[in-house]
C-alpha cells in the first residue's frame, strides 16, 4: 500500500500498528475540479495522495492565483498554516486530475501520536521536510531566474509539466503566462 511505503522510508511500524494507523484513515475519491479544503475555514485534515493531482494555491485581491504547491501519487498536502496553528488558512486545495486520496484528520492524527508514538517523528520528518522546501523555494524566487525556476520544476515534478495546464506551471514559477510561453518557446529553440 503506497501510504505504508511512504511511512516506511522513515519509520518502521508492526503489523499491528499498520493496521491501527489505517483505522484512523478514510479513502475518497475526488472528480477533477473539486475544491477539497477551501480558503477562509481551518483545516482539519491531511491528504495523501494515492492517485491523482493536487494543488495548493491563494488568490490575492486582484483575483490572480498563485500556486504553492503541486501534489502526485505518494505525496501529502494539506494548508499546513491551519492545520498546525486551527486558524483559518488562505488556501484552496483542489483535485487537478480525478484523485483517490487518503485523508488523515487532525483529531485522528493527535491520537495517533499517543497510540504509537514513532509517528510523531514521521510527521515531524514531514514538517521539517516542507518547511526546507518552502525556505529554498522562496530564495529560489529572489535569486534564481524564470528560466532556473522552471528546470527546478522540471527536476522536482518531472512528467506533471504534460498534465496541468501551463498557465498554472508559469504560477507557480512566478511568470505570467504569456511570459512563460515566450520562455519556452526560447528554451525550445536552444
Amino acid at each position: 500500500m503506497l501510504i505504508l511505503d511512504n511511512i516506511s522510508k522513515l519509520i518502521t511500524l508492526t503489523p499491528e500498528e499498520e493496521k491501527l494507523f489505517l483505522s484512523k484513515t478514510k479513502t475518497q475519491h475526488f472528480k477533477t475540479k473539486t475544491i477539497i479544503h477551501q480558503s477562509g475555514t481551518i483545516c482539519k485534515d491531511s491528504y495523501f495522495v494515492n492517485s491523482g493531482i493536487l494543488r495548493s494555491f491563494t488568490i490575492n485581491d486582484n483575483i490572480v492565483e498563485h500556486i504553492m504547491s503541486f501534489a502526485c501519487a505518494g505525496w501529502w498536502i494539506s494548508d499546513m498554516y491551519s492545520l498546525l496553528s486551527q486558524k483559518p488558512g488562505n488556501l484552496f486545495i483542489e483535485v487537478l486530475e480525478d484523485a483517490e486520496v487518503i485523508v488523515l484528520s487532525k483529531e485522528n492524527q493527535e491520537i495517533l501520536y499517543h497510540e504509537i508514538p514513532k509517528l510523531e517523528r514521521f510527521f515531524r520528518i514531514l514538517i521539517e521536510n516542507s518547511l526546507v522546501a518552502n525556505q529554498e523555494r522562496l530564495m529560489d524566487n529572489l535569486s534564481l531566474s524564470a528560466e532556473e525556476r522552471f528546470e527546478k520544476f522540471q527536476l522536482k515534478y518531472g512528467d506533471l509539466q504534460y498534465k496541468i495546464p501551463q498557465k498554472q506551471i508559469a504560477s507557480f514559477i512566478g511568470v505570467t503566462p504569456e511570459f512563460f510561453s515566450k520562455m519556452k518557446s526560447r528554451l525550445l529553440k536552444k
